[in-house]
């Protein structure tokens, strides 16, 4: 067989660093995204640079960092020994380049393959590194990674450290915006996991006195808490554990060398599996692990020896050993918990007998639900064979457990005409179809069992695999995709009610969104513009001129296939749905689903938006 294609050494090609971040900078910061995720790429380059700052925290060398974030320029500020002046440049612009190889300085440190900061540098349209040590400061300016200018050094006055100030790349990241919302939340946690260290954001200062208890009195409502967190800490180890009153499914934070491993991993696991059997040996009863670790909420930190993690983005750990001669990570962990939580129980026998009957409660509740359970596994089995409601996406149906969920996303939607357009459009590789029958039920103030028994509420549970943990969802995005009408919003609100009262661990987890889709198209014989608001289709009309076609989209079954691929491609928008920390879950529950008619009436006029007034100006537009 012939070809034309040459294959010569002028097609062989080396990239330089930065041209290997920008074209691949999916290796180095996992996904891109425009902010609307917690785990966009533009936290992760925040993320990278706040990391070293931690690094020089945990040497001794400065207790604040100061963060900026103005629109889409952000700075970071620590008050450590500084970048060596000599190396400041290479730091930021050599791969490979770094202070943590050496493993005396950065023991158990985060970012170990000197990549950070180069992948900040190469992925934004500007950045400035500045450091200041022994009265002199050096600073050095790029663009997309090219060196601009460096100054320096020369005497200054400035307090010690390293300044860090970038802009993402708008090219790569398309209209990207910041969330203080996740900032915070990453912060936070920086701040649990490392005692006496100071957080300045944007103004606010961040402090935690008590470690992993703080995070988990911060993430739940003390009403909620089954008996008060038990908080054990060792040299490389830290837990904070209670059970829920509500909640179902077991809830996980946990945490490598600081390093918040979203995806759980070896440690996590073991913390799993340590938890179950100290239990049962401290009960001397065989309970089952389900039983013990049902409503469980908790957290775990350990400091690890250079730790291996499974992808570049460190969500999940890989290492089995704690390193430097210690034992096994499953091993270090069950030993601890062995005796800590052992003697824990020991010593607060009310706390013990709570837990107790929490476990005999699961156990009832179990029996009771058995022969249910069993029925409905069959039933999502079958549909599933029949592909009836899910069509997945093709990194799930290998069945192959990797990171690529991490990628995948479920959209979630209502109708045969809204689930075909999806169906059509969607990325086949990473976006999967369940299509819903007509309105969910109400599932405000009802137990588990109805999740078993209703059709949709089981077939959806099982797609998303988290029948009894969070650790196996198969999905990173769940995207509730419903018409833009009074119907639609009423599915929404049926299906987040259904989330909040038997997963509500989905939505603090920051897993659960709204697609936003254009409720107008504004074109000429030139161009077409898709709106999202009024405003923008006013702006719209105004740009285009000369009376241009204008459609009110009023439902997805409007939009064909050919343009849905824009609403959930590179540009798709979404909205995140977020707990409100005012409000417990139920109080959210009772005020949007009870029977308080008059609070809620009171609450919609307020919120309505009548929009007769812009069908009427579309009219007279087109008339």
């Amino acid at each position: 067989m012939s070809t034309n294609t040459s294959y010569t050494e002028d097609n062989i090609r080396s990239l330089d660093w930065k041209e290997h971040i920008r074209m691949r900078p999916g290796m180095y910061i996992g996904k891109l995204g425009d902010g609307t995720s917690a785990d966009d790429g533009i936290y992760i380059l925040l993320k990278e640079v706040i990391d070293n700052c931690i690094d020089e925290f945990v040497m001794g060398a400065g207790k604040t960092i100061e963060i900026g974030v103005k629109d889409t320029q952000v700075t970071v500020r620590d008050y450590g020994r500084g970048i060596p002046l000599g190396k400041v440049v290479d730091v930021v612009s050599k791969m490979n380049t770094g202070g943590k190889y050496d493993s005396r300085a950065f023991k158990k440190s985060v970012g170990l393959n000197g990549v950070g900061t180069k992948a900040v540098n190469a992925l934004s349209e500007y950045f400035l590194v500045e450091s200041s040590r022994d009265n002199l400061l050096k600073s050095a300016t790029f663009e997309k990674g090219n060196l601009i200018s460096e100054e320096g050094p020369e005497e200054s006055s400035r307090r010690k450290g390293t300044k860090v100030t970038f802009v993402p790349d708008p090219t790569i990241f398309k209209n990207y915006k910041f969330r203080s919302e996740y900032i915070v939340k990453m912060i936070k946690n920086y701040v649990y996991l490392n005692p006496g260290l100071t957080i300045v954001f944007n103004g606010e200062k961040y402090i935690s006195e008590n470690g992993l208890k703080d995070l988990i009195e911060d993430n739940n409502q003390i009403e909620d808490m089954l008996y008060p967190i038990i908080h054990l800490k060792g040299e490389d180890i830290e837990i904070a554990i209670t059970h829920s009153k509500t909640q179902y499914s077991e809830e996980y934070h946990s945490f490598v060398n600081g390093q918040h491993t979203t995806q759980g991993g070896t440690h996590q696991a073991a913390f799993r599996e340590a938890i179950a059997k100290t239990v049962k040996e401290y009960y001397g009863k065989n309970y089952d692990s389900a039983d013990i670790r049902k409503s469980i909420i908790s957290a775990i930190s350990i400091k690890v020896m250079e730790p291996v993690f499974e992808s570049q983005t460190k969500t999940k750990l890989g290492s089995t050993d704690m390193g430097g001669g210690m034992p096994t990570v499953r091993s270090y962990i069950n030993d601890f918990l062995k005796t800590e939580l052992d003697n824990y129980l020991h010593k607060n026998p009310e706390t013990a007998e709570l837990l107790q009957r929490k476990i005999l409660q699961a156990e009832r509740e179990r029996k009771e639900l058995s022969g249910i359970r069993k029925l409905a596994r069959d039933r999502a089995k079958k549909a599933s064979l029949h592909n009836k409601k899910l069509r997945d996406c093709r990194v799930h149906l290998t069945d192959i457990k990797n990171d690529n969920s991490i990628k995948s996303t479920l959209f979630i939607t209502e109708g045969d005409s809204a689930s075909g357009s999806i169906t059509k459009s969607r990325n086949v590789n990473t976006q999967a179809v369940f299509s819903l029958r007509g309105k969910p039920l109400n599932s405000y103030g009802m137990s588990k069992k109805i999740v078993y028994e209703n059709e949709e509420f089981n077939l959806l549970q099982a797609a998303l695999d988290i029948e009894d943990s969070m650790e196996n969802l198969r999905y990173n995005k769940i995207v509730i995709a419903t018409d833009a009408d009074v119907d639609g919003m009423h599915i929404r609100l049926l299906l987040i009610t259904f989330f909040l009262q038997f997963f509500p661990e989905l939505i603090k987890e920051n897993h659960l969104y709204i697609l936003q889709t254009p409720l107008f198209r504004v074109r000429n014989k030139k161009e077409t513009i898709y709106c999202y608001s009024d405003e923008e289709r006013r702006n719209a009309i105004s740009k285009l001129g000369n009376k241009p076609e204008i459609t009110r989209f009023k439902g997805l079954g409007e939009i064909s296939p050919d343009e849905f691929k824009h609403f959930i491609g590179e540009e798709i928008r979404l909205e995140p749905v977020m707990l409100d920390k005012s409000m417990t879950i139920e109080q959210l529950l009772e005020f949007y689903m009870g029977k308080n008619t008059p609070d809620r009436q009171k609450f919609i006029i307020e919120n309505l938006k009548v929009e007769l007034d812009i069908e009427e100006e579309i009219v007279s537009k087109t008339a």
